[in-house]
């Protein structure tokens, strides 16, 4: 099991089982956020603790989303869907940047192009620690 927290500690997640790749995405939340994202599904392998403030974006008529964050240090926490699939689950990411470093650095890295064509872009080889140090 993985765990993150917030930087004041308020605030956690927690991802059982392997997270497989981790993604970084460029769209305009992520790419200002610095997120790198490992999925599930709320209330599976995904679980909050704490108190969390969330943010939705204002300039689309319908979002898919909301942005989960600390609301004492503003760490983001996770994003989850604000539409349940077809089978009843709700889709969710957890921030990985909030996990610590030795647990996480070898995780390889997805990139998703989430600003112009919603592809997955081609592996770089590259994996979390290429990012870090």
């Amino acid at each position: 099991m993985l765990t993150g927290s917030c930087h004041c500690g308020k605030a956690s997640w927690t991802l059982e089982g392997d997270p497989g790749s981790i993604t970084a995405c460029n769209c305009t939340l992520c790419r200002r956020y610095g997120t790198l994202w490992a999925y599930d599904y709320e209330g599976e392998r995904i679980a909050l603790t704490g108190e969390t403030a969330s943010y939705t974006r204002a300039d689309r008529d319908e979002p898919s989303l909301e942005i989960l964050f600390c609301p004492s240090c503003a760490c983001v926490l996770s994003w989850r869907g604000l539409r349940l699939r077809k089978d009843g689950r709700r889709r969710m990411a957890v921030n990985m940047r909030l996990a610590p470093a030795d647990l996480v650095q070898d995780l390889p890295i997805d990139h998703f192009d989430g600003l112009d064509t919603f592809e997955d872009l081609p592996s770089k080889g590259r994996c979390v620690r290429d990012l870090w140090f």
